[in-house]
């Protein structure tokens, strides 16, 4: 891999990795309801749950798409069910006040936010598809692969891990503004209908596929 690949790599990278997506919004809410500090142990779970993907992706999911096909698109049903599920529990709990330290009344444990956060990463089965389908274009196949793998993905792990402690900060810095009268409800209610929504793309993506 040369430089000039490389530079191209991450300058993709930074983008797509800032883009609004299941993530990044967990990152965003939890800092908004939890706290930045808080929210850290959800960060190490997204993390956790991007590398068993590309695991996953680099190991035998190209095998997967196109030789069970089906065994795929069920891998996606459980993906937006959980999502969906996701939502719907954030819309629930949305009405409830903040404390005095910008929190919600009821806050997970460390182990509670990590769990939910290789949950959400895992439930992204588009990522699985981003790494297979980008990584390849950046490899030099006459070099060994496994050291231009760990340089690529060490260097979206960065850009990723960037991204989501500025979604982060975001959240919280939003916090005090949106204690005010219901605005904290009605954002909670959207991250929640955003997570649906997407849950509701996978499972057309999926529909259309089938038809």
């Amino acid at each position: 891999m040369t430089l000039q690949t490389w530079l191209l790599f991450i300058s993709s990278t930074f983008f797509i990795s800032a883009t609004p997506g299941s993530n990044m919004l967990l990152a965003f809410q939890f800092g908004l309801n939890y706290g930045f500090k808080k929210t850290l142990y959800t960060l190490a779970g997204l993390s956790v749950g991007l590398l068993i993907l590309l695991i996953i992706s680099l190991t035998f999911i190209g095998w997967l798409s196109q030789s069970a096909p089906f065994a795929f698109e069920i891998m996606k049903v459980c993906a937006a069910l959980y999502l969906a599920y996701l939502g719907v529990q954030i819309w629930r709990n949305a009405a409830q006040k903040m404390g005095s330290g910008g929190n919600w009344d009821i806050v997970p444990t460390p182990a509670q936010l990590f769990r939910t956060g290789v949950a959400v990463s895992l439930s992204n089965p588009k990522a699985i598809l981003f790494f297979a389908a980008l990584f390849p274009k950046f490899l030099n196949p006459t070099a060994p692969l496994m050291p231009q793998y760990i340089i690529l993905a060490l260097s979206f792990f960065v850009f990723e891990t960037l991204w989501q402690l500025i979604y982060t900060g975001s959240g919280k810095a939003l916090s005090a503004w949106l204690n005010q009268g219901k605005r904290l409800m009605w954002l909670n209610r959207l991250c929640a209908l955003i997570f649906i929504l997407i849950a509701a793309g996978l499972l057309w993506d999926m529909i259309k596929m089938l038809g």
